[in-house]
């Protein structure tokens, strides 16, 4: 069994987390770390785990006697909780937080999006930075692209994400009058995103020299992120439909759909949904997940698969909750 400890357990993606971790048949979960609520129940916070969990919160840090750490913290906490705590060389880390994303000499994280970077986690890496869910969602409908050469000239991006965003401001994302029968911009064009999906790009197109411009948007509806990615292109949509079929013909949770998808045909999933239009000039791909799974949570599970040799859909076969 790998024996797990999570930081940040009182975070929504960890109850996210301790939901899936809780049902996967290769794990034990060994603590749940939060000093502010140290005694109380699991279940006094994520309250959907009633009857499935009996976990507490603890503030003790056993770090020797866990084979995986997942960090469920804010931005910028893991790093300064990374080199004020010594860990065991051995241990393996998923950061769910934007601190290691970036590539960095100083550090061994490897970028975790496994539709990129597969290989690397199956190949001994220890340390693992999780996506963001907008990240996630736009890059996969780019991958395919870009490893054949055909991202060109500049990209736009209109992503319409749910409140339970983490890079959302908490006063909006909590307040129901703020998000009840709303959208609301936040971040244009400077979302904290943009440089994780711009180095996913140059990583297969380094020639690449356009400018990604993404408007994010906040919608009223509690999970689930669409992005819809376009460009010019001279592909047409039979060839474009190809490249992508070629792309993802071996990976298990990202699928192409002859229909425009709808965020409940992948909410609860670790699906990412892809639909390829042309029209005239210009090449549209809409692409749809679950912020809290596929944008997080279900990637961690994903990447801890791949990082200890299971099958990669081990713990994550969720049905939508269309209805």
């Amino acid at each position: 069994m790998i024996r797990t400890g999570i930081i940040g357990g009182s975070h929504f993606q960890a109850g996210e987390l301790i939901r899936l971790l809780i049902n996967h048949p290769d794990v034990e979960i060994s603590w749940i770390h939060s000093s502010d609520n140290a005694g109380r129940r699991i279940t006094d916070i994520h309250r959907g785990l009633i009857g499935d969990c009996y976990l507490r919160f603890t503030d003790n840090l056993d770090v020797d006697n866990i084979d995986m750490l997942f960090l469920c913290m804010n931005n910028g906490e893991a790093r300064n909780f990374i080199l004020a705590n010594p860990l065991p060389e051995t241990l393996k880390i998923i950061d769910l937080s934007s601190d290691f994303r970036l590539a960095d000499q100083a550090s061994d994280f490897v970028y975790g999006l496994p539709e990129l970077n597969r290989k690397p986690m199956v190949r001994g890496a220890l340390h693992v930075a999780n996506p963001g869910n907008i990240a996630t969602a736009v890059s996969l409908a780019l991958l395919p692209l870009a490893k054949e050469l055909r991202v060109e000239g500049d990209i736009h991006v209109t992503a319409i994400t749910a409140t339970s965003d983490a890079d959302t401001t908490p006063a909006i994302a909590s307040a129901y009058s703020s998000v009840s029968n709303n959208i609301t911009l936040f971040n244009p064009l400077t979302h904290s995103q943009l440089p994780e999906i711009n180095q996913t790009i140059r990583t297969l197109s380094p020639n690449w020299n356009g400018r990604l411009n993404l408007i994010p948007l906040l919608g009223p509806i509690s999970r689930g992120t669409v992005a819809i990615v376009y460009m010019d292109s001279d592909l047409d949509a039979n060839q474009a439909q190809q490249i992508f079929e070629d792309y993802y013909s071996d990976h298990n949770f990202t699928f192409l759909s002859d229909t425009q998808p709808d965020i409940k045909d992948v909410v609860n999933t670790n699906k990412c949904i892809l639909h390829i239009d042309k029209i005239d000039n210009k090449l549209v791909i809409t692409s749809v997940i679950d912020n809290l799974l596929k944008g997080c949570a279900g990637t961690a599970i994903h990447n801890m698969n791949l990082l200890f040799g299971l099958q990669e859909r081990v713990g994550l076969l969720l049905k939508s909750s269309a209805f």
